[in-house]
């Protein structure tokens, strides 16, 4: 691999509770005369996900139910600083305030993570390749901070069809030494490159990765592969 192509998929509309994403994902493409092939991966911010899962829920802006909220969706709060909490979810994702997002949804709402991305990915490439014939990948992504550097970036949540650790112990490097600890995450760049083209603003929720080699297709589980287990974190 020696090139990629990334392109959001414009003309997609508000999503809401029961909206069919795939539905809307490929009208948009079929709109442009685009088209999925063989090998895609398509990008799928986890915000329009929640919102057709029905993960949207009444929120008054008050500090009691911002607390009841991130004490619903987490499994234990890690640190507190002022109103910030970084929290443990029962995915296992360690994020400030459970991940639950006040931008970009109606006033007096709020929206939580969804409940198993991996599996919300695996249903939307199964819906994919029912209607269009084509074995894509999935990554679902979200927006977070990462301990001791500033700036958020983009991650995956959940994949389908994507390798999501790219697993190069064993193999050599360009000077022929055998490389011994290094794993790449595959879904976790490939999220942070999608959100290069996925404004805010813009209401782009699709992004389609383009150029993938062959080898990073694969089974793979954000929270089985990414997520790192209790007791291998120093930190926890």
């Amino acid at each position: 691999m020696s090139e990629l192509r990334l392109f959001a998929v414009k003309g997609v509309g508000e999503i809401a509770a029961g909206d069919d994403l795939v539905s809307a994902l490929l009208d948009a493409l079929d709109a442009r005369g685009q088209a999925l092939v063989h090998h895609d991966v398509v990008v799928v911010t986890s915000k329009v996900v929640s919102k057709s899962e029905g993960r949207v829920v009444p929120f008054d802006g008050s500090d009691d139910q911002r607390e009841a909220l991130i004490a619903q969706e987490s499994v234990r709060v890690l640190r507190r600083r002022g109103p910030l909490r970084i929290t443990e979810t029962a995915h296992g994702f360690v994020n400030a305030n459970a991940g639950i997002d006040h931008s970009n949804t109606p006033e007096g709402t709020a929206v939580l993570l969804p409940r198993d991305p991996d599996r919300s990915a695996r249903r939307l490439r199964a819906e994919i390749a029912r209607r269009r014939g084509v074995e894509v990948g999935v990554v679902i992504t979200d927006t977070f901070g990462r301990a001791w550097r500033n700036g958020v970036a983009d991650v995956a949540l959940g994949c389908a069809g994507v390798v999501a650790v790219l697993d190069l112990r064993g193999t050599p490097d360009a000077s022929g030494r055998t490389l011994e600890v290094t794993e790449v995450a595959l879904v976790d760049e490939i999220a942070a490159a999608s959100n290069l083209v996925l404004a805010k603003d813009a209401g782009t929720p699709f992004c389609v990765v383009r150029g993938l080699a062959e080898r990073h297709f694969g089974e793979g589980s954000v929270v089985g592969d990414v997520v790192r287990a209790p007791q291998g974190d120093l930190f926890r």
